[in-house]
């Protein structure tokens, strides 16, 4: 992976501004430790930060094709097929990389070359010859890329950080980015917290000229019926998955798997396994744990049990190197805000920077590595799949859930300002018109389609963003096979009764790794990425918020409820029992927006 920036202004002449270009990658340098790169012209500047991962020589960027120039963060993983293909059709080639093949493709086929891309990919290319840049971000957006316009322009990354570098662009919220940031576990497609900043969306490319921007939407979710039978559909299954990984294990650096214990880790696992041993190759496996957990752990309704153990025995049945790292909880509270800083904005948590942490660790070992992410929101693992409460809310499941175990300190002037509440009700009801529908569905099917669409395009990208920037945080690569758009594609028309084959959530898929898992990891329950339960880390964050809430001249206090949250502050800390406080979360806010110097305008 890599990090890229740049803008294009078709007023002004920007052929001296490498100072400003290479201030915009610096901030990018965690993404792409190995090498930089930079092209000026009259009316474009790229810049590129370096992770090297396939040909070393070869791949250096910006790379040029006569009067197109490229700066690209991703992978393609058909690059070799679509290599084969354009050689066929008279195309030469210099190089051994992915990042060459994109520029052979657009001089081919044009801005319809993303029709041809299957990756994960954000990427910039200027046309020298059109005057015009093209952008490009990968189906699922596993790949980030944001964007400001300007008054003759536009300036892009793929962090806000880069765009923030650039004196344009101030860090403004108002009072749809404050409801946004308040809202929490939400993800809206194009939407970031800053009013000057915007997101390419997933599956979507623009063009940017003189006359201003054009967006395209290549590929989407279409609803059609399903036809092949249970044993079919777990085969087709399988060989996707089995097809994503080998395309996802080619690398010219050490490739390893991130291990829970859970389904989707241990079936990404297994295979990789199986297909690094038919190559003569050994796999090295990483999971995280966590200072006396076993000690302080408390089952609930997301985590019922421990992971480390379940690790342990697929690692042994599949025959990885595993490794285990485990952090105390001490590391928590000194990274706290590196997750914020990563963002540019407020995060999850320590979940983010237990994540950062085991990347670091794993960059010790190898430089790529795969990961379980969207199996749950493509095959319906969550509990808000079930419950009932959550199937039947009228706003986004997991936000009816959660709700339920946690209490908002809202202030009363952030309810007036921009109302987080009222927010969350309109992007729900924005996301239910996008839904693709399938005529003639049965009504509680056709409620399943929206509660996977709703997974897909509001739950998945803070995941995908989650592995994103804590990974690259560490100068490491993460791929995702079960975000391989054909098995997205496949499965996303797979009816309800086939994915709970069995009675148990994403059945279907625990049949088609039948063959690689034992019985007990196959058929264990869901339990999303672990957390820590020490007290220790609660009563640190207790101590943190408490300073803030006490200091008069704190930034977060107009927008909480400061004088309940002081009682809650006082509040002794049990072990686990603080889990569902706020003081993560204001921990952060206060952070970012003194690092930032936000400027709030609502």
């Amino acid at each position: 992976m890599c990090g890229i920036a740049g803008f294009v202004d078709f007023q002004g002449d920007l052929s001296e501004e490498r100072a400003l270009l290479q201030g915009m990658a610096d901030t990018l340098k965690n993404r792409g430790p190995d090498a930089q790169g930079y092209y000026l012209s009259p009316h474009a500047c790229l810049a590129h930060r370096r992770l090297i991962v396939l040909d070393a020589e070869g791949g250096k960027q910006p790379m040029r094709h006569h009067k197109q120039v490229l700066t690209f963060n991703g992978e393609i993983y058909n690059f070799r097929e679509l290599r084969a293909r354009l050689e066929g059709l008279g195309r030469t080639f210099k190089t051994r990389s992915d990042t060459e093949v994109i520029l052979q493709a657009y001089a081919q086929w044009g801005e319809g070359c993303v029709d041809k891309l299957n990756g994960i990919f954000a990427f910039a290319l200027w046309d020298e010859a059109r005057q015009t840049l093209f952008l490009a971000r990968d189906h699922l957006g596993v790949k980030p890329l944001y964007f400001a316009r300007t008054t003759y322009g536009l300036i892009f990354g793929s962090e806000m950080k880069a765009l923030l570098a650039h004196p344009a662009v101030k860090p403004r919220v108002d009072a749809e980015g404050l409801a946004h940031v308040f809202t929490g576990l939400l993800s809206v497609p194009g939407v970031t917290v800053y009013k000057d900043i915007l997101e390419l969306p997933p599956a979507t490319s623009m063009t940017v000229d003189a006359e201003g921007l054009r967006t395209h939407r290549y590929w989407q979710l279409k609803s059609r019926p399903h036809y092949d039978s249970l044993p079919k559909t777990v085969e087709t299954i399988r060989e996707l998955l089995t097809d994503a990984v080998r395309r996802q294990l080619v690398a010219d650096v050490p490739v390893a798997a991130m291990l829970s214990g859970g389904l989707d880790s241990s079936g990404i696992t297994a295979l990789a396994a199986r297909e690094q041993r038919a190559a003569g190759k050994g796999l090295a496996s990483f999971s995280i744990d966590f200072e006396d957990q076993a000690r302080h752990f408390t089952p609930n309704i997301m985590h019922l049990s421990l992971d480390t153990p379940w690790a342990l025995k697929v690692a042994e049945h599949v025959g990885t190197e595993q490794h285990t790292l485990v952090v105390g909880p001490g590391e928590l509270l000194e990274h706290l805000m590196l997750p914020t800083l990563a963002h540019d904005a407020p995060a999850m948590g320590q979940m983010e920077t237990s994540l950062f942490l085991l990347c670091r660790e794993m960059k010790k070992h190898a430089t790529v590595a795969l990961s379980g992410e969207s199996a749950d929101e493509i095959f319906g693992g969550y509990p808000w799949f079930f419950r009932p409460e959550a199937v039947n809310a009228t706003t986004f499941p997991w936000l009816a859930m959660f709700r339920g175990v946690t209490k908002t300190y809202y202030s009363a002037e952030l309810l007036a300002r921009a109302n987080p509440l009222a927010y969350v009700d309109r992007r729900y009801a924005q996301a239910l018109a996008e839904v693709p529908r399938l005529p003639g569905e049965a009504p509680e099917d056709a409620r399943r389609r929206e509660l996977f669409y709703l997974n897909i395009t509001h739950f998945l990208p803070l995941l995908l963003d989650r592995k994103d920037r804590m990974s690259m945080a560490s100068g490491f690569e993460v791929r995702v096979p079960f975000c391989d758009y054909r098995l997205v594609d496949y499965v996303w028309n797979v009816p309800w009764s086939h994915k709970g084959t069995g009675g148990i959530e994403k059945g279907v898929l625990r049949k088609a790794l039948e063959d690689v898992l034992p019985h007990d990891v196959l058929y264990r329950r869901k339990s999303p990425y672990p957390t820590a339960s020490h007290p220790a880390y609660q009563e640190g964050l207790r101590l943190r918020a408490r300073d803030i809430l006490h200091d008069p001249n704190a930034r977060i206090r107009p927008f909480f409820d400061v004088e309940e949250l002081k009682k809650l502050a006082e509040l002794p800390v049990g072990a686990g029992g603080a889990v569902n406080t706020p003081f993560e979360r204001i921990i952060q806010m206060e952070g970012w927006m003194a690092a930032y110097k936000v400027e709030v305008t609502a």
